[in-house]
């Protein structure tokens, strides 16, 4: 029998970032809503072309987004909140993904354990109507080019749920959801649909298990309307929960078998005979070829269990680029051991022939010899591997404890200003790169540019009364890329883009070797920005976790023991940073919690090495010298113990979309040092007004002593444009200027 293949999601950015520009045309007013809409729409139809020309039998649609695939389900469903229910059609959409006027955004927060962002819903006790019909159109329009291979794409109920903020009971929510999505099915049903895949990826949470009575009541339901169904799970095993999952009245069950322990599960409990197995077995986060061997062995071990298979990628292809044959400036070992989407969906067609018995060695010896000729390519670094197994715990500490180092550290007004590091990347300073690269520029003429922006941007911010100051990261195309062009191991590609989030697209790296720092690469910058001030610059540099975490890591070798590597790079940069006098160094580490494992049981073995590469980064700074870090869009209540040690002086965060819960789980945990109130939401178009700020700040004196709080944007103002930046840093300044007033007006009354 010949094994079919199917798709979970696809790339939805186009080849060229075309979707970007056309959302960026449209917010601008350069382009209006039809023009928008279709050039999206013209991505997604190539899309479903490109796949059904790969030969792909069942191909995923419905996928793709205006800005991200979570709004949408909650749009479609009726999960409006009240202060967006004046707005209609996209001005609402957009406003609930970017605010406006005044009228704060959806909290973002990021995809599991992915660096994808989404729009977390607001559950109100009166949902409005679900209206699908955009959803139907896709499915249709799909049909009209794929035909029945057009399987639609839909978000589970409880996966969407459990990603909500609930203001009703959870039965009352599961009430009202399940009648919408059995409304969906029938109307599927009736367009002429033979099978959906529902997406419920919450179930490899560690406390799935708690939710079995409201799975096996929904999909009971579900069921009932006759529309098989594919159940769709990925990044992680089902743990405690298989033995039930694999029992839901469902038609498929889909299971990631590249991470967790999916394979042990299926030959523990076997798998029920009627069903179909979805197997996904392509590594849909990664960029590496699979290796024939090993995932030859895999397949054949499922196989031995059950026989009914369809094989597919781990999950949606949406993070990773599109096509690695446009990577034509990357060496030949390295490309040819390279696979993004369009190549994945080849691997599918041909490891399917190989498990449905058909002679595909010479596909499979090719492969084999691609992967020799890369290792080859690729030889261990020696030194690097002997610093590694050298290092002693001392290396991970700092010279002297937090409350000793905080009493010769700068002394700062109370309620100290700063921001998270990036200023606005315009239109101007991304074309210096451009001519940098096409040679349009030479170097010299290049970083004089680069220098006028940072005596422009430090100018800026003394006129606006900022305390603390940073040089713009103009010469930064994206903080990770810009420190792993410049590190030995690292490879970059010229059109590797997926989406981070809306109209955000980044290349992630690709680390395929052992990584070194050939020479310093920050200190130019900073020296010349302290230079044009008396006010103390932060060195800016991205933390080891997050450099892991946003590339495209090795499998030859543990994720901790490239960490490691990245952070003796660092640590090199930061005594580098001290010597040229920097007195206060930032390492973001916004992807920390973004990497946890999924399941609690694996927490401790992630944070152990993720918070010592951290340390070991930071630990040759000296007492005198401020460690700042900057985590965002992230959930820090469960992991606070492993934060505190991390041993930052100061600790800026994300709260301006959170409702302030950051900051509770922060303070209710004890938290000692000081803390970066992000008070600023820079993913709104939105300038908040000097009283939304003094609010926001309030709420962190209630919560934290005075001489703890810092006040900062949420983020980095690379994606803003300078007249919304300028008028919001003045009015942050004046925030904090009207709390520091009142405290010395009290400490009058007081004496």
């Amino acid at each position: 029998m010949n094994m079919q293949t199917q798709t979970l999601g696809y790339p939805r950015i186009g080849k060229k970032r075309e979707v970007k520009k056309a959302l960026e045309a449209y917010w601008k007013g350069d382009s209006n809503a039809e023009t928008m809409v279709q050039s999206i729409r013209d991505i997604e139809a190539n899309d479903w072309q490109t796949q059904l020309n790969a030969g792909i039998d069942r191909i995923g649609v419905g996928d793709a987004t205006f800005y991200d695939h979570v709004l949408d389900w909650a749009v479609r469903l009726g999960m409006i909140p009240k202060r967006f229910r004046d707005l209609s059609g996209l001005d609402r959409y957009f406003a609930m993904a970017r605010g406006k006027d005044g009228i704060p955004a959806l909290e973002m927060t990021k995809w599991f354990d992915t660096n994808y962002h989404y729009m977390v819903p607001e559950i109100e006790e009166s949902l409005e109507s679900a209206d699908f019909s955009d959803f139907l159109d896709t499915v249709k329009r799909a049909q009209s080019i794929v035909g029945d291979r057009a399987v639609p794409i839909v978000l589970g109920p409880i996966t969407l749920l459990r990603l909500s903020r609930l203001n009703l009971e959870w039965e009352e929510a599961i009430s009202q959801l399940r009648d919408r999505y059995v409304q969906l099915l029938e109307k599927l049903k009736k367009v002429g649909v033979t099978e959906v895949q529902i997406h419920e990826p919450a179930l490899v949470f560690g406390n799935a298990i708690n939710l079995r009575a409201s799975y096996q009541s929904v999909y009971a339901n579900l069921a009932g309307v006759g529309l098989p169904i594919n159940l769709a799970t990925y990044f992680d095993d089902l743990g405690q929960a298989y033995p039930w999952v694999v029992n839901l009245p469902v038609t498929t069950i889909s299971l990631d078998f590249t991470r967790g322990n999916n394979l042990d599960l299926l030959q523990r409990h076997g798998f029920p005979a009627e069903k179909h197995l979805g197997v996904g077995i392509v590594d849909a986060r990664n960029v590496w070829k699979v290796r024939p061997d090993e995932i030859l062995s895999t397949l054949e071990s499922i196989q031995k269990a059950t026989s009914n298979l369809t094989i597919q990628p781990s999950a949606s292809l949406q993070f990773v680029p599109y096509d690695a044959k446009q990577e034509t400036k990357l060496p030949d070992p390295l490309r040819n051991v390279l696979s993004f989407a369009e190549q994945k969906l080849d691997e599918l067609v041909i490891l399917a022939r190989a498990a449905s018995g058909e002679d595909v060695e010479q596909q499979l010896a090719t492969w084999k010899r691609q992967w020799a000729a890369f290792t080859e390519f690729s030889p261990a670094n020696p030194s690097v591997q002997e610093r590694l197994r050298n290092l002693t715990a001392k290396e991970l500490e700092r010279p002297l404890p937090y409350e000793q180092r905080r009493a010769v550290q700068p002394d700062l007004p109370a309620f100290p200003t700063t921001t998270i590091g990036s200023f606005p990347q315009t239109s101007e300073v991304r074309k210096l790169r451009v001519q940098l690269k096409r040679g349009e520029l030479s170097e010299a003429d290049y970083q004089r540019a680069i220098d006028a922006e940072i005596a422009n941007c430090i100018q800026l911010q003394e006129e606006a009364g900022l305390d603390v100051l940073v040089h713009g990261e103009f010469e930064r195309t994206d903080m990770v890329e810009f420190f792993g062009q410049q590190l030995s191991g690292f490879a970059f590609t010229t059109q590797g883009w997926v989406q981070s989030y809306g109209s955000r697209c980044v290349r992630p790296p690709i680390i395929y070797g052992d990584v070194t720092r050939p020479q310093p690469m920050t200190v130019r910058e900073f020296k010349y920005a302290q230079s044009l001030t008396s006010k103390i610059v932060k060195g800016m540099l991205t933390g080891p976790v997050t450099m892991l975490n946003w590339s495209f890591p090795r499998t030859d070798i543990s994720r901790s023991d490239q960490a490691m590597q990245i952070a003796l790079a660092l640590q090199d940069e930061v005594a580098d940073l001290q010597v040229a006098g920097s007195k206060m160094i930032q390492m973001d580490e916004p992807a920390l919690r973004e990497g946890l494992p999924l399941k609690p049981e694996r927490w401790n073995s992630y944070l152990s090495w993720a918070v010592d590469a951290f340390r070991l980064a930071t630990s040759i700074a000296n007492s005198q010298t401020q460690i700042h870090t900057h985590m965002c869009y992230s959930e820090f209540g469960d992991i606070i113990d492993h934060i505190e040690r991390l041993d930052a002086d100061v600790l800026s965060i994300e709260n301006s979309r959170s409702n302030n819960e950051t900051l509770f789980e922060i303070t209710g945990a004890g938290y000692k040092h000081e803390v970066g109130n992000g008070i600023y939401d820079v993913h709104s178009p939105s300038v908040p007004s000097v009283e939304q700020l003094v609010k926001q700040l309030r709420t962190g004196v209630e919560n934290l002593p005075v001489q703890q709080i810092w006040v900062n944007p949420d983020c980095g103002l690379k994606t803003r444009g300078w007249e919304e930046v300028i008028p919001s840093l003045k009015n942050m300044v004046k925030a904090a200027q009207t709390l520091r007033q009142e405290i010395e007006s009290n400490a009058k009354s007081r004496g």
